[in-house]
């Protein structure tokens, strides 16, 4: 994460590099002299995660522009949503001359349209965050996905829920030998979230928990709609909740929220995790606000995304990236606890301590 920071503070470089954020499906861009363009559509530019990962993606074409000598000019559009809309963001960049293109898909299960304009223009795709079915990516050689498996953020989080409850057995707050849950998804039908509450609830049972699910709602990854839909929990289950399982940070925090606006004591808090391992996030793992999250590396996705792009965008050569059966970049996720968060504390003070001796 610092190193996260470190890269976002090289945006005075600039001066190598365009880029324009375009809202409600429009883009404006000034072009660069000579150089490389690449267009990137976002499902919600609002949602923190992505516009976090767009914050490091910026910051590493600006690096790379540096490094390099090559101008990279970048167009940024949102789609609001809206799978038609991104529909047409992507042809209008096609039509703009972008030499790669890069799709946070709304719709991870409509990416025909936007397949076919790319075979058509000889464009190549880079899929990004939200993966698009298998047999997709395989119906154009010049497609391409970067991201996380989901499933191994669902395993982690259990993972961290089941040692957090042999840490401090008073997660069960009634004492019954049961963790009564409820469930914060992203979307209906939307693989990540199926995979995460799948191999998070199966990972906890696997451990030896017994658990209860007293409910679940869909509040689309986005905070205020958790807090609406855990408003309706409490008044059903009210202290019976004693574990909330979000899918991602954004709505574990929307829990938060609830939970502070009906005033409740701390300590009588159901345990709270979320994945992502957002910067507020993680300000809510440090207050002892959430057990805990899964950082799914955000900065990793961007700088890899950023490397494909340029590689597609000038030479070709793919042979320095880790390509997976020649499609996919995959980056690993870890657990966040505030013990976690102490020890890297701790190991990169000893690391500038030593720097500062030699």
């Amino acid at each position: 994460m610092n190193r996260r920071r470190q890269k976002i503070g090289l945006l005075w470089a600039l001066f190598a590099l365009t880029v324009s954020l375009a809202a409600c499906g429009s883009a404006e861009s000034t072009e660069a002299a000579s150089g490389i363009k690449i267009g990137v559509t976002l499902y919600d530019q609002y949602d923190t995660y992505i516009s976090g990962l767009m914050e490091s993606f910026n910051a590493y074409a600006a690096e790379k522009a540096e490094d390099t000598g090559t101008a990279i000019n970048v167009e940024v559009y949102n789609a609001s949503d809206s799978q038609s809309t991104q529909n047409e963001q992507v042809e209008k960049m096609m039509e703009d001359g972008c030499d790669v293109i890069c799709v946070n898909l709304v719709d991870r299960t409509e990416p025909t349209v936007i397949i076919d304009l790319a075979e058509k223009n000889q464009v190549p795709i880079i899929f990004f965050n939200r993966e698009l079915v298998e047999e997709d990516l395989e119906r154009w050689e010049q497609l391409y996905y970067v991201g996380s498996e989901a499933y191994e953020s669902g395993i982690m989080q259990g993972q961290l829920v089941a040692d957090a409850y042999e840490a401090d057995p008073s997660m069960d707050k009634n004492g019954d030998g049961v963790l009564q849950y409820v469930i914060l998804e992203g979307e209906a039908g939307h693989q990540d979230a199926i995979m995460r509450t799948e191999f998070s609830v199966s990972t906890i049972m696997d451990s030896g928990i017994e658990v209860e699910k007293l409910s679940y709602a869909i509040a689309n990854w986005n905070r205020a709609q958790a807090q609406t839909k855990m408003a309706q929990m409490l008044a059903q289950y009210g202290d019976a909740i004693e574990l909330v399982l979000a899918n991602n940070d954004d709505m574990a925090l929307g829990a938060i929220d609830e939970l502070k606006a009906e005033e409740v004591p701390m300590e009588d808090w159901p345990a709270i995790v979320g994945i992502d391992g957002t910067d507020v996030g993680v300000e809510a793992v440090l207050a002892g606000e959430m057990i805990g999250t899964v950082y799914q590396d955000g900065d990793g996705q961007a700088r890899e995304m950023l490397n494909l792009a340029f590689a597609l965008s000038t030479n070709g050569d793919l042979s320095g990236l880790d390509l997976q059966d020649g499609k996919y970049i995959r980056l690993p996720h870890h657990i966040i606890t505030a013990e976690t968060l102490a020890e890297e504390a701790a190991e990169a003070e000893d690391t500038a301590d030593r720097s500062e001796q030699e």
